[in-house]
C-alpha cells in the first residue's frame, strides 16, 4: 500500500515548489484564480476526469489576483488568470521557490464591451471607451446614443479582467469613481441586462442577455464585433490570452492535464465554452 507523505512533511522538505508534487500528495490537482475563467476551467476539469477515471482536478475561482496569491503561497497546483503575471509577483514566487514560474497560454478571449440590448449604440473606439470608464464622457448623447446618464459597471481590482482593461483601455488611468464595481463578470453582466443606460466589460462566454458592442482601435481602423475570426487575426483589439501558470515546469499528473488542456479536445471545449482556441 502506498504511504501518502502529509503536505506539512512535504513543505519542511521543499517539495511544494515543484509542480505537480501537490497534488501527489492525495489530493488531486488543484485550479484556482480567474473567475472570467472559472467555467471553462470547471468544464476542462469535468471533461478530463470522465476521460481519465481515478483523477481529481479541483476548480475554484476567486480572481486572477487570488489565484496568484495562492500560486506563490503554495496552496495551489495551477494558478488561472486572466491577465500576465506582475514582475513583483514572479520576484515573490523566485523567492519562495526559485522559480519565476510557468506561463502557459491556454485559451484566447475577445474581452467583449456589454450593452444593454435597448441601448442603440452599436460601436464605441478605444478613446470613447477610456472617457466613459475615466468619467470625460458621461451621457450616451456624447457617443450617438441616448439623452441619458451613463452607467459604466467594472470588476473589484483583484480581478485580472479590471487591470487588462485598466492597463489596455484606460492607458493605465484611474476609473471614474462613478464606476460600479461588482465581484464577478456574471454580475456585470446581469446589472447591464437590467440597466437600460449600462455599459459593461468581461469575458466574451458571459455575453448573455446583452449585446456585444463593436469597438475600433482607432478612427483609421473599423470597429469589429469579438468572433473567431476576429480574434484569431487580432482585428478585435481587445483580444487577450488566458493564462494557465505553474511554480515550475509542469511535470507528473499536472503536466497531463495541461497537455489535454492544449490538445484538440481541450482546445475544442473552449470553443464549446465561448472562448476561442489559443493557436
Amino acid at each position: 500500500m502506498k504511504r501518502l507523505i502529509p503536505l506539512a512533511a512535504l513543505a519542511a522538505a521543499g517539495l511544494l515548489g515543484v509542480a505537480g508534487s501537490v497534488a501527489a500528495a492525495g489530493r488531486g490537482i488543484t485550479v484556482k484564480g480567474s473567475d472570467t475563467m472559472v467555467i471553462l476551467a470547471q468544464r476542462w476539469a469535468e471533461t478530463y476526469m470522465a476521460g481519465h477515471p481515478g483523477s481529481i482536478v479541483q476548480v475554484t475561482g476567486g480572481g486572477s489576483g487570488t489565484g496568484i496569491a495562492a500560486l506563490i503561497n503554495g496552496t495551489t497546483d495551477i494558478c488561472t488568470a486572466s491577465r500576465p503575471m506582475k514582475e513583483d509577483e514572479k520576484r515573490k514566487l523566485r523567492d519562495r521557490f526559485q522559480s519565476m514560474g510557468t506561463e502557459i497560454a491556454v485559451a484566447k478571449d475577445g474581452l467583449s464591451i456589454y450593452l444593454n440590448d435597448q441601448n442603440p449604440v452599436k460601436q464605441l473606439s478605444f478613446a470613447q471607451l477610456r472617457d466613459i470608464y475615466t468619467g470625460t464622457i458621461s451621457n450616451w448623447k456624447q457617443v450617438g446614443g441616448n439623452d441619458a446618464l451613463i452607467v459604466p459597471y467594472g470588476r473589484e481590482n483583484s480581478s485580472g479582467t479590471y487591470v487588462y482593461f485598466k492597463d489596455n483601455v484606460l492607458l493605465g488611468r484611474d476609473y471614474s469613481p462613478r464606476c460600479q464595481t461588482l465581484p464577478g463578470t456574471a454580475a456585470v453582466v446581469n446589472a447591464v441586462v437590467r440597466d437600460p443606460n449600462g455599459i459593461g466589460y468581461g469575458g466574451a462566454a458571459y455575453a448573455k442577455g446583452v449585446k456585444d458592442c463593436a469597438v475600433s482601435k482607432d478612427e483609421k481602423n473599423p470597429a469589429v464585433l469579438p468572433n473567431a475570426a476576429t480574434v484569431k487575426d487580432g482585428s478585435y483589439p481587445v483580444t487577450r490570452d488566458l493564462f494557465f501558470y505553474t511554480r515550475v515546469r509542469p511535470a507528473g499528473d499536472t503536466k497531463k492535464f495541461i497537455d489535454w488542456v492544449l490538445s484538440d479536445e481541450g482546445q475544442a471545449l473552449a470553443t464549446k465554452v465561448g472562448y476561442f482556441p489559443v493557436r
